[in-house]
Formats: C-alpha cells, sequence, structure tokens
C-alpha cells in the first residue's frame, strides 16, 4: 500500500528532530492510489525542530511575545541571529519550503528557471493545471476540449517538469489551492505559490503566500527570498457561527472594514475563541479571500480542526506532530498586533459584497433595496459556486441542502445554477455521496474541476456583449468584466449558500432568513438553514490519479519550444541600465481611477498566450481608462497625433527609441499575482510606473523586471501630470534605499514641475536594476 504522509521541506527548515521522529518517504508515484493520499518528495522531511530553534532566537534577540505569523516567518529567516527584523521596514531574507505554481503562471516561471541555466529545483515545487480550461458545456466535455486546445502548453509544463524536478498535476486534477490544502500545507510550514490566493493555506496554519515567477524562480534556484517585514493585523473572533452564516461572511465582513487596500504590508492573523466553531475548509475560505484586501498572507492557529482535517486527508502522522509542537503553531500569550478587529460570530449576519470590488459590503438583508436604489438589476441570471475560494465537501454539502429542500418542494433554480468542484478528490466524493445528482437535479451543470468562470474562463451565452445583467457568485474577485468580458455584468460574492439561495429565487430581493418561496403546489415555505457535515463520514474518495511524479533521472528529458510556435516564446534578457538618468520619458496613459492587474493584463481568453511574452503584450492596459478621455484603449500617439490601442502606440514608440512611463492612481496593480502586468511593460519599452500607491505583488513583480515603480510623495502631484507630458527621473547615480528620486515634469507648454518621488527597492533590489532583471542579477552571480 501507500503511505500516506505528507512530507515536505528543503534542506534549511522545518525539521522534525530526533531522529526517531524524522520520517522519510518512498513510494511507488505511478500507480492509481487507493485511498486518499498525498503527493510528496521521497527521501525528504519536515521538522519542527528548526522551527523551533530559529524561533527561540528571534524571541530572546526581540525580547518580547511573538504572534504566529512571525513565529512561522522568523522561523524561516535565512540568518535568525543577523537579520535585521522591523515590522513594516526592514526586508526579510527567508527560506520556504515549497514552490506551487498554477499553469497560467507557470509557462514564463519555467521559462525563467530555464534561462537560469540551472540543472534542478532546489526545493519540492509542483505545477497545477486549472487555470486553461475554459467553462462552456461541461466537465467532462470542457476538459476533454481544454486537453486538445492545450496540448502544445501542456506538454511544455509536463516536460519541462520532468526535466527540472517539478511535480506536475495534470488537467482536471483540480484547482491549485485547494490541492496544497490535500496534500502540502500544513501547520507551520513556509510556501509560495505564483497566484495571488495562494494563502488558502492559512487555513492549515500555513503561511502560504502569493508571488509573482520571478519570486519562485528565486526560491527554485536556492536563493534566499525577500519579504518586506510584514506588519501583523490581529482579528480577535468571539461567539459562534450558525444557521445561514458561513465562514465566507467572515472575511466579507473583513474586506468591508478594510477595503482592497486596508491589509497591504500585513498578514492577518485570525485568534480568539471564535476561531474553534470554524472548519479547516472554512478557515481556508477566510484566507483565501484576504487577498482582496491587499493582505500579504493570512492565517490561523493551529486547532483540533486542523488536525481532524490532516488525518482526514491522509496526515495523521503530521497532526501527531504538530499536537507535539503546538506552542510554536499558536501565538504566544500577550503578543502585540498592529491593529486588532474584533467580530463577534454569533452576531454576524450573512453577507454579499459588490458589484464590481469585492470590498462594498451589504448584509443579505439589505442588499434587495440597495439595488433598487442604485438601479442595479435584481433579476439574478447566473448563480456560480464552487472556486478555490469555496469549494469544499461542507461547501457542496450545505448548497446541496438547501437544493433538496426546493426538490423536495418541486421547484429548481430559476437562475442558471453552475458548480466547480475544487478538485478531482471533492468532485469523486460528492459524486459518490450524491450531493452531485442533487444539484445537478435543481438545475446546476458540473464544471470541471479548474478555476473556470471564476478567472474568465467562460463561454458565456445568455446575455450579450454588454448587457446589463446580475450574476452571483462564492467566487472571490469581482471587478468590472472579470467573469465573464462584460462590463456591464453585476457581479457579486457571498457564500455558496446564498448563491444556492438566490440562484432558486432568482432575485436579488430575497432574504432567506425571512423571505418566503412559492412551492409547486402553491405553498408558500421557507428554506431551512443550511447544514453539511464538515467532512465524509467515508474516506475521501480520491478519483483518478491525475499526479506525474518527476523521474529519478531526466537527462533524456527533452523541453521542446517551436520559434513558430504562437504559445509559446523563450526569454531574451532585458537590458542592463545604461549608467543616466532616464530622459524625457513619455507618458504613454495616465490612468484614472482603479487600476488591477485584470486591468493591466487580461485573463479570459488572452490566457492562451500567458507563455508568449511577445503576443500577450497585445493585451497591455487595454482595460485601463484614459483620464485624458474616459475611453479603454484608445490613448494619443504624440509622434503621429492619431489614435491607438494601447500596446499599439507603445510599440510604435518602442520602435521610435521612445522609452515611456505610466501614470496611475491608489493601490495601483491590486488583484492577482501576475507578472505579465509587469513583464509586458518592461518588454514594449516602458521604465517606470509612476502612481499614488501599489498592491504589494505587482510593485515587487516590477522590480524583478527591471522597472522602476515609483510613488508621489505628494499624492497631489498626480493632479500635475498632463495626458501629453515627457518626465526625466533624475538621481538614478547615487539610487539607493531610502533616497528619494526626482521627477521633472515637462508640459507641453514649455513650463516644468519638479516633484518629490519615493520607492522601497533595497540594495539587492537596486542591483536588479542596475543588471536590467532580477534573472539578469541571478546569472551575474552564478
Amino acid at each position: 500500500g501507500f503511505l500516506t504522509y505528507l512530507i515536505i521541506n528543503c534542506t534549511h527548515l522545518l525539521v522534525l528532530g530526533e531522529g526517531a521522529r524524522r520520517l522519510h518517504v518512498s513510494a511507488a508515484f505511478n500507480a492509481k492510489p487507493k485511498v486518499a493520499m498525498s503527493r510528496f518528495e521521497p527521501g525528504t522531511s519536515i521538522s519542527y525542530e528548526k522551527l523551533h530553534e530559529n524561533i527561540d532566537i528571534v524571541r530572546k534577540r526581540l525580547n518580547r511575545p511573538l504572534t504566529l505569523s512571525e513565529k512561522i516567518v522568523y522561523g524561516h529567516l535565512d540568518d535568525p541571529v543577523g537579520q535585521d527584523i522591523a515590522r513594516g521596514r526592514t526586508y526579510l531574507r527567508l527560506r520556504p519550503d515549497r514552490v506551487a505554481m498554477q499553469d497560467a503562471t507557470a509557462q514564463m516561471a519555467m521559462l525563467q528557471f530555464i534561462s537560469s541555466g540551472l540543472p534542478k529545483v532546489a526545493v519540492p515545487s509542483t505545477i497545477h493545471c486549472d487555470h486553461l480550461i475554459e467553462a462552456q458545456i461541461g466537465g467532462v466535455e470542457d476538459l476533454k476540449r481544454a486537453k486538445e486546445v492545450n496540448q502544445e502548453v501542456y506538454n511544455f509544463l509536463a516536460t519541462a517538469g520532468a526535466k527540472y524536478g517539478v511535480g506536475f498535476w495534470k488537467p482536471g486534477s483540480g484547482i491549485i489551492h485547494q490541492i496544497i490544502l490535500e496534500n502540502y500545507a500544513y501547520p507551520g510550514v513556509l510556501l509560495i505559490g505564483t497566484d495571488s490566493h495562494t494563502p488558502n493555506g492559512g487555513g492549515l496554519g500555513s503561511i502560504c503566500i502569493g508571488v509573482g515567477g520571478a519570486d519562485a524562480v528565486d526560491v527554485m534556484a536556492g536563493i534566499p527570498w525577500e519579504l518586506k517585514c510584514p506588519n501583523v493585523i490581529g482579528v480577535k473572533l468571539t461567539g459562534s457561527l450558525s444557521g445561514w452564516t458561513s465562514p465566507k461572511d467572515v472575511i466579507l465582513k473583513v474586506a468591508g472594514i478594510l477595503t482592497v487596500k486596508g491589509g497591504t504590508g500585513a498578514i492577518v492573523e485570525y485568534h480568539g475563541p471564535g476561531v474553534d466553531s470554524i472548519s479547516c475548509t472554512g478557515m481556508a475560505t477566510i484566507c483565501n479571500m484576504g487577498a482582496e484586501i491587499g493582505a500579504t498572507t493570512s492565517v490561523f492557529p493551529y486547532n483540533h480542526r486542523m488536525k481532524t482535517y490532516l488525518n482526514k486527508t491522509g496526515r495523521a502522522d503530521i497532526a501527531a506532530l504538530a499536537d507535539e509542537h503546538k506552542d510554536d503553531l499558536v501565538p504566544d500569550k500577550g503578543c502585540k498586533y498592529d491593529h486588532v478587529i474584533e467580530i463577534n460570530l454569533s452576531e454576524l449576519k450573512p453577507h454579499i459584497n459588490g458589484p464590481f470590488t469585492p470590498d462594498l459590503a451589504h448584509p443579505v438583508s439589505e442588499i434587495g433595496a440597495v439595488a433598487e436604489k442604485n438601479g442595479w438589476p435584481l433579476e439574478v441570471k447566473v448563480g456560480l459556486i464552487g472556486s478555490c475560494t469555496n469549494s469544499s465537501y461542507e461547501d457542496m454539502g450545505r448548497a446541496a441542502s438547501l437544493a433538496k429542500q426546493a426538490l423536495d418542494k418541486g421547484l429548481k433554480c430559476k437562475a442558471a445554477f453552475t458548480v466547480t468542484p475544487g478538485s478531482e478528490q471533492i468532485r469523486a466524493t460528492i459524486e459518490r455521496d450524491g450531493f452531485s445528482k442533487i444539484l445537478r437535479d435543481v438545475g446546476g451543470v458540473v464544471l470541471a474541476n479548474a478555476c473556470g468562470p471564476c478567472i474568465g474562463q467562460w463561454d458565456r451565452k445568455d446575455v450579450k456583449m454588454g448587457e446589463k445583467n446580475t450574476i452571483v457568485t462564492s467566487y472571490n474577485r469581482n471587478f468590472t468584466s472579470r467573469n465573464d468580458a462584460n462590463p456591464a455584468t453585476h457581479a457579486f460574492v457571498t457564500s455558496p449558500e446564498i448563491v444556492t439561495a438566490l440562484a432558486i429565487a432568482g432575485t436579488l430581493k430575497f432574504d432567506p432568513e425571512t423571505d418566503y418561496l412559492t412551492a409547486a403546489n402553491g405553498e408558500k415555505f421557507k428554506l431551512e438553514p443550511p447544514n453539511g457535515d464538515e467532512l465524509p463520514a467515508r474516506d475521501f474518495d480520491p478519483g483518478q490519479d491525475t499526479y506525474q511524479h518527476p523521474p529519478a533521472e531526466s537527462g533524456s528529458v527533452m523541453v521542446d519550444v517551436s520559434p513558430t510556435s504562437t504559445r509559446l516564446q523563450l526569454l531574451e534578457p532585458f537590458d542592463k541600465w545604461n549608467g543616466k538618468d532616464l530622459e524625457d520619458l513619455q507618458v504613454l496613459i495616465k490612468v484614472k481611477g482603479k487600476c488591477t492587474t485584470d486591468h493591466i493584463s487580461a485573463a479570459g481568453p488572452w490566457l492562451k498566450f500567458r507563455g508568449h511574452l511577445d503576443n500577450i503584450s497585445n493585451n497591455m492596459l487595454i482595460g485601463a481608462i484614459n483620464i485624458e478621455n474616459d475611453a479603454v484603449n484608445k490613448i494619443k500617439n504624440r509622434l503621429t497625433g492619431e489614435y491607438g490601442g494601447v500596446p499599439d502606440v507603445a510599440r510604435h514608440y518602442k520602435a521610435n527609441g521612445l522609452s515611456w512611463v505610466v501614470v496611475g492612481d491608489d493601490n495601483y496593480g491590486e488583484g492577482s499575482s501576475r507578472e505579465h502586468a509587469a513583464l509586458e511593460p518592461r518588454h514594449l519599452g516602458g521604465r517606470v510606473i509612476l502612481v499614488k500607491s501599489f498592491a504589494r505583488i505587482h510593485e515587487t513583480n516590477l522590480k524583478k523586471q527591471g522597472m522602476l515603480p515609483l510613488t508621489f510623495a505628494d499624492p497631489t502631484d498626480y493632479d500635475k501630470i498632463r495626458p501629453d507630458d515627457k518626465i526625466s527621473i533624475t538621481g538614478l547615480a547615487t539610487f539607493a534605499p531610502g533616497k528619494p528620486l526626482k521627477g521633472v515634469v515637462k508640459h507641453g507648454d514649455g513650463s516644468q514641475d519638479i516633484i518629490n518621488l519615493n520607492h522601497t527597492f533595497n540594495e539587492n533590489q537596486v542591483e536588479w536594476f542596475h543588471a536590467g532583471s532580477a534573472l539578469n542579477r541571478m546569472k551575474e552571480l552564478q
């Protein structure tokens, strides 16, 4: 049989300690498992002994109690003795245990790793095929079509994984974050993933952080990974969840309090007596959507709910070890948070957030009236449950309990209804236990185990482009056009239970706690509160075996990238800094208002070009609003006087030797971790992104690619920039940490403004700029 232990680590950290308690594993990986199991690397081990040793060193140095976030992060320091530690100020050099990459971002990450010239990854790493499967008909058909359409990319990722020692989860295996929770996350681990919702693993007491591909390459290359020392926001939970209120409502409430940028630069740490009323997968839901408040990550303390989940997913040995080392997996008594929010779960009501932003929070009881007042469509066209945020066994069971009530009264959903299982294990188990049949019978379509509509992979046919309509989802993000590319779609995020209830009712003007439905026989009835088991009574059904372990010997494995491919393109190094100030950068576009990574590098149909930098650059900033004319993808070419698309004008400037700058507003680059939003401007001749403030991941991604992400020292200087200006960046000869730069803004009428510009570069990052990119710098040091 199979050992069902998850053994994860690199040589640097999280080790068990005394030989007798150290776990080593080998197994026949290519056989189909008979029970739910974790995939792992033979000969690696987890160790809490090293974690404890590092925590002890840092606690004595700082001479104060530590939060849980600090314990795990500082426990992974490359140099716990010498590292300068100051929340919100210093940069930490860390040794993560593991890297995980989804297929859309893995393409560029693996292309960069190939460019590094290294033979193998230095830490356990995996690729997960979840982003390239478009929802169209149903799970089986859509998966079959995706395998055909994306064969070139899947073959590249599978062979690159085999060549360089990276595990490969095939299409159909499930969404990266659910796979991580089921297999790779565990209390105390430090994991980075090339997706912004990597924090999902915090539900299992892990510090899991979303990063760009270049960060992943650093870790896979064995280089210490840099992270600005996070502040820690405490969320104290009291009371207990019950009735219609779900774990999703906790993060919907927090998002309403902190907004989309309130968590920037901080880890959100949940604690308090209310924690124990939330399931492990419920905690994961809360951590997952913490990405929408800009948080570095979110985490819960180790407790019996996590132990139960570990046991049920074949990791009882890890649960036993976590029990032994529990003191290192919970916050110290008396630890201090930078900010504390208190939420009484007993008083928390079901919430629904949106439209167009995930922090516009409303109690479900009020959304109908608010929608009427604002002119939002009341009819719910589609309800969508699942996604990486809410696709657990518990989520599906609670949704099915509501669907069953409707069916018993002769009702089906008035809205279209889709169901996205989070993993093959979840799909197989809810199929076995009857949930899928109930959800199909009520009108649902079970989609593939993939991201699907959550990331815009949805071939939607029920409304015309530009038609105003409402959808409700259990997803995490609802930016304009995100789900279906239709800017008139009003998307609301809520719990799977509320989505199901609203899909049955067909309207936003329905509060399931107080309102009645009409049965097929004319009888009025209320839905009883949802119920569902936290975990299956029987073991999980693992379904089909979808994991490819890298071979021990990979010398004969070939990784081919055709020079004529439209999907994949080998990378050329970016040019080094020429040693001079950046003179007369043309303002390419002055962006008005919110500018997420969806605006900068759209997903949906563009996902197919994620491995081809030149082709995907044709979507650069096509969703951003030009302040000059309130239009999207329409800017004036200052060389020709004609209007054109943003990528077209950028290419024309580059061809004519004219470097350019983008000017933006607050929280620029919020949302996804996609580094294409940084690669594309660099590829098309951009040198500077100048904004009021940045989202964390995007700012780092820009630095990695040799761009200059700068912020106005005085945010009102944004108003001084005109769309036809040229800007010179001066002071680069003495570019150094903590030393502002100057911007000389040259207006068309001959006048000038001189403004102060801030940056957050440290010494290593300045070297990235000098070298032209972090990858260039890595090669210089080899």
